[in-house]
């Protein structure tokens, strides 16, 4: 396949994640592994797996409130409080979708403000589930995100009914965080074809569980 982005330069767009629940820490040492082979950015795991030592030029990420989101703010701080004592890197949290879907973004805000002030020195991504909400309701959430100091918005979990990533939904985003927020694709990129789409629409990083899939559609 034809890309202006070499295969060691693709990879350092992706979050090589696990986070099947059932997942233990041999799958976790296995993922590691794999990722810095790979040369991926990030794992991104469960926080129920932390701590966990990851080599270094690979970087750790967890989820919170993942993967419906409806969990009380403060539940959501609490769980960023104990990974980033636990050592992460990166967190990523899903909002609360019933209040995106009835237009309380300032409790959006609230909530992930909640977040960013338990983890201060930890990126924060904030996964909205786009395909569960309008137009409207990706740009609002989006602002929320900036307004409560994130660091990047994400599109969505990988395990919602709604479905994961879209070019549509990953420019929109893009272009209401103009490049002030990173933007990350997840959910349902399975082939190099699908990953290239998301980057040329402004995605800045991805999501990926078959990684070395999407790599090998890339001349070395």
């Amino acid at each position: 396949m034809n890309a202006s982005l070499t295969r060691d330069e693709l990879a350092q767009y992706v979050d090589h994640t696990l986070l099947k629940p059932e997942s233990t820490p041999e799958d976790v040492q296995r993922l590691i592994a794999e990722g810095a082979e790979l040369g991926a950015f990030s794992v991104c795991i469960s926080p129920n797996l932390v701590p966990v030592e990851v080599p270094e030029g690979l970087k750790l990420a967890v989820v919170c409130g993942f993967p419906s989101g409806a969990h009380a703010a403060e539940v959501k701080a609490a769980e960023a409080a104990h990974s980033a004592a636990a050592g992460v890197d990166e967190i990523d949290m899903v909002i609360n979708l019933a209040l995106a879907r009835t237009g309380r973004f300032d409790e959006v805000e609230a909530e992930i403000r909640a977040v960013r002030e338990a983890a201060p020195n930890v990126l924060l991504k904030v996964i909205i589930e786009s395909a569960a909400l309008t137009d409207e309701q990706i740009v609002a959430a989006c602002e929320a995100s900036e307004r409560a100091g994130a660091d990047y918005v994400k599109t969505s979990t990988g395990f919602h009914s709604t479905g994961g990533a879209t070019e549509h939904a990953v420019a929109l985003m893009a272009k209401t965080v103009g490049g002030r927020l990173g933007v990350k694709a997840s959910g349902g990129i399975r082939d190099t074809e699908t990953a290239l789409k998301m980057i040329a629409a402004g995605a800045t990083r991805l999501g990926l569980s078959g990684t070395k899939a999407v790599l090998d559609g890339l001349d070395a």
